[in-house]
Order: C-alpha cells, then structure tokens, then sequence
C-alpha cells in the first residue's frame, strides 16, 4: 500500500511539470513549423531548390543529434540534453532573425536547429524515467497524455503563429518561437534529479545495436510516417485540383482530423493494460491504408470527413501508443528507444515530399494517395513481424538521496 501511494504521489507531482514542458515544446514547434519553408522563400528570398536544402540540413542534423543525444542519456540518465535540445533551437531563432545570408542560414540550421528536433525524444524519454517510478500502468498512461497534450499544442501553435506573422512580420515570429524554446526549461528544472535506473553489474548500458525486432517496428513506423507525410502533400492538392473544392474545405478536414486525434489519444489513456499494445497499433495502420484506399474514390465533402477522422484514429493509435510500445521494447534504453521513434518520423520527412511530388507529377494525386496506402500496408507487415514487446515489471517507487541518489522505497 505504501508502495502504490508514494508511486501515485510521484506521478502527481512530476507530471505538471512534464506537461508544461511538452505544452511549450508542442508550442514553439508548431509556431514555426508551418512557416519555416515561407520564412526563407518570401524574407530570405531563397529560391525553391534552396529552400529544399535548407529544409533538407535540418532534418539531416535533427537525426544525428538525435541519436546522439538518445545514446548519452542512457549512458546517464539527466535532464542536460533535454537543456540542450530546446536552448540551442532558441539561440537558432534568435539568429535568424538577424540574417538572410544563405550561407549563414545553413550554418543556423545544422548548428543549432537541427538539434530542436531532438528535444521531444529527450522530453519523452525524461518522462519515461521519472514515471517509471509509479506502479502499474502510469508510465504509460502519463506517455499517452503528454502525447495529447502536445498534439492539442499543434491545433492551437499555427494560430498563433499565423497573429505573430499578421502583427509584426517573421521578426515577431522568430522571437516567440525563441521565447517558447527557451522557456521549456523552466519545467525541466522544476522536475528535480533525474532518477538512476538500477542495473544488474554485468548489463550493458547502451547495447551496440537494437534488436531486430526494434529494428523492425522502427523501420514500420517510419514508412507509417512516409505515407502520413506524403498524404499531407498530395491531400490538399487532390482536394482542389482534382476534385476542384473550396480552399477552405482543405482547412475543414485538416481541422477534423486534429479533433479526432486529439480524443482518440485522450481515450487511449483509458486503454486496459491487458490490451495488446501492437494490436492496437496495426489496427491503427490498417485504418490508414483504408483511408488512403477510400479518400481517391470519393468526391462528396461528408465522405472526406469521416475518412478525416479515420485518418485521425490511426495517427493517435500508431503515434501516441508507438513512443510507449518502442519504449517497451528497449525498457533499459528510453533515450535511445524515444530516439529511434522521432527518428522514424525525421527520415519519412526527409522522403516523402519526393515520394509525393514525383508520383504526383508522372501519376497523378490519386495514384500518390494510393502509393500511401501500400506504404502504410508495408509498415503494418513490418510492425507484425516483430514480436510482441516484453512485459516490463514495474520498479518500485523510489525517493531521491540528498545528494542525487535515486534509493529504492521501503
């Protein structure tokens, strides 16, 4: 009884401060996300190509800090990567708004922009070892909520976004997005030490390589990603140059997908911890390929929202179970599992513009939402193979020493 009380109070107390923390990041990405490529097109007046570059340099910096940020946290566990993850994109904001210089815009971008996409591996996986310390299923249920409150950052983030740009220009923008990174850190501090996680002698810390059914559920994710990215190239695009609708329906069905995402991830929380965590994942992939299979063969506006919330129900069922499921598969390796996962979605960045543009332009829109749904069928064969993740055994609550040292709870 002690045990579950002093696990409950833990929770309590820690997951305020994660949510603030996942709140702010959610926000200062998604108030620049959606401009970013606008920003250096109409203030830096780069061409396309470059722009494509620029865009390119970041992601490809975002996989190595990634990585790298992942495997330094399991060799020890604390929160200066998470530090380091959020100032150093508000030091690249700040810097962009001082320059236009090509030259000086990729230095920004692979210095200091690249390692902001690392910061929400480095947040989650934080959270995952401080909530490991509640029994049962908290951790999880915690993962679940801070996922849904940075998706209900992103439906608010672009608005705001979108009043700093109307207000005073990518100047305004560019300090918030800055102020937004910055203050992540402020929760981060409030969370106190970070705990050791107790290890037999002769286990290895960080192992050389993953697993290969960690291998095989990453690989599933990303194609997931692939086709979740390319179909949000190609969807707008088929909306109104095939179908020839509104503008602004493209913003009613983005927005109905957000809602449904958003209360599906909410509902997940509630999800019994004997439920299989895979099946609900391929359930979500299946979902998908429906989606991408349905949304070419209708035209009327009702049809393309209810597939708006079955694309919604799969994007909550795959990514907000995913970062807990891969977690699970590495128990010993949060930074690094959570590494992996935002990594899945850096690569299918990187991709699926060209998977989209190229199908798109020799294919047609149809044909690149088609291509989506044998992508997201391949990640879901890819997510089958690997075995189920083990059942991790739910550590004891633990108090923190004095000097820093995590001791386990009588």
């Amino acid at each position: 009884m002690h045990m579950v009380f002093g696990a409950g109070r833990t929770v309590g107390a820690k997951l305020p401060h994660l949510l603030a923390a996942v709140l702010l990041l959610g926000l200062a990405d998604s108030m620049i996300g959606p401009y970013l490529v606008l920003f250096g097109a109409d203030r830096a007046h780069l061409s396309p190509l470059r722009v494509g570059v620029f865009m390119s340099v970041i992601a490809v910096s975002g996989l190595v800090v990634t990585s790298w940020l992942g495997r330094r946290y399991d060799r020890g566990p604390g929160r200066w990567p998470a530090v380091v993850a959020v100032l150093a994109p508000a030091a690249g904001y700040l810097a962009l708004s001082t320059t236009t210089s090509y030259a000086r815009l990729l230095v920004i971008g692979a210095a200091l922009l690249g390692a902001g996409l690392a910061a929400f591996s480095q947040v989650f996986a934080l959270a995952r070892t401080h909530l490991d310390q509640a029994s049962g299923t908290a951790s999880s249920r915690g993962t679940l909520a801070l996922r849904s409150a940075f998706s209900l950052a992103w439906a608010v983030g672009p608005i705001l976004g979108a009043a700093a740009l109307a207000w005073r220009g990518y100047s305004a923008l560019l300090l918030l997005t800055a102020l937004a990174f910055a203050l992540v850190v402020a929760p981060l501090l409030l969370l106190g030490p970070t705990p050791a996680t107790p290890r037999p002698a002769d286990h290895p810390r960080t192992p050389t390589r993953p697993p290969r059914p960690v291998l095989l559920v990453a690989a599933g994710f990303m194609l997931f990603n692939t086709a979740m990215c390319a179909g949000s190239v190609a969807l707008p695009l088929y909306i109104t140059r095939t179908l020839a609708r509104a503008d602004q329906d493209v913003g009613l069905l983005a927005s109905t997908c957000a809602v449904a995402e958003i209360r599906a991830a909410l509902a997940l929380i509630l999800l019994p911890a004997r439920v299989s965590r895979q099946r609900v994942i391929l359930l979500g992939m299946l979902l998908f390929v429906a989606y991408f299979t349905l949304v070419p063969a209708v035209s009327s506006l009702p049809l393309l929202l209810a597939a708006q919330v079955a694309r919604g129900l799969a994007i909550a069922a795959v990514n907000a179970l995913g970062i807990t499921y891969m977690q699970d598969l590495l128990p010993d390796s949060p930074g690094r599992a959570t590494a992996l996962f935002s990594n899945a979605f850096i690569t299918a960045s990187l991709v699926s513009g060209l998977v989209a543009g190229a199908t798109a332009q020799t294919l047609g829109y149809r044909a690149a939402l088609l291509l989506c749904a044998l992508i997201s069928a391949a990640g879901g064969l890819l997510v089958l193979t690997a075995r189920h993740p083990p059942r991790a055994t739910p550590a004891p609550p633990r108090t923190q020493h004095p000097a820093g040292e995590a001791l386990p709870q009588a």
